[in-house]
């Protein structure tokens, strides 16, 4: 259930003019990212998710359009070439990217963008908008339990778990380059702890330019 109160809601501190955040969840493939990305959007009332684009196929628990965009090798070329993406990579032999328009429009006007991409995206989103960005990586508990995460998902074939329990060992170490990391070996807790750091961020001062205008209205 939605607590806006929480920020935004209601009160002097709701009507605040405010810069949206874009809110980053990497992790390897099974490390939870994607459930806790759930979880917030569902318990957040102005957090809009990022539709990826991807070349992949779609799995059958996917919605296109809700999960991800799936398109075409084409389409994703074309728009990567006419700088329609905020940010792309290649990552288990597919193509994965972020639209810009969308989630610019909903900086502008102070809602938050949650991006549930790989910590190569990631990486590219700092580099454009190290201001906007939050970055959060989601570790496992163990590597055991990351494998039995994914055999649990029963989505991927035992060649692709493999690859992805490979690559795991290429991404884990990149949590050095984010700016929060928590271990996922309790949900409701992991959970927790990304919304804290999500309602502590937007209280930045440096992300509130209404607060000029809030401090002019107190002493006068």
């Amino acid at each position: 259930m939605s607590d806006s109160s929480e920020y935004g809601g209601g009160g002097a501190d709701g009507a605040l003019e405010r810069r949206g955040i874009m809110l980053v969840i990497s992790s390897p493939s099974g490390a939870g990212k994607s459930t806790i990305a759930r979880n917030l959007l569902a318990a957040e009332g102005r957090l809009a998710l990022s539709v990826s684009v991807t070349t992949r196929a779609r799995r059958g628990s996917e919605i296109d359009g809700t999960h991800y965009r799936f398109i075409s090798k084409r389409e994703f070329e074309r728009m990567r070439d006419s700088d329609a993406l905020l940010e792309w990579a290649e990552v288990h032999g597919n193509f994965y990217a972020s639209p810009r328009d969308a989630a610019e429009t909903a900086l502008r006007e102070g809602r938050d963008v949650l991006f549930d991409i790989d910590w190569q995206g990631g990486l590219q989103l700092v580099e454009k908008a190290r201001a906007d960005v939050v970055s959060i990586f989601i570790l496992p508990p163990s590597m055991e339990e990351l494998k039995a995460r994914l055999l649990r998902r029963a989505e991927d074939s035992p060649d692709t778990i493999e690859r992805r329990l490979a690559n795991a060992a290429v991404e884990i170490p990149h949590w050095r380059d984010y700016d929060y990391v928590v271990i996922n070996d309790d949900l409701d807790r992991a959970f927790s702890q990304v919304r804290a750091i999500l309602h502590a961020e937007r209280l930045r001062r440096d992300r509130r330019p209404g607060l000029f205008d809030f401090e002019e209205t107190l002493l006068n």
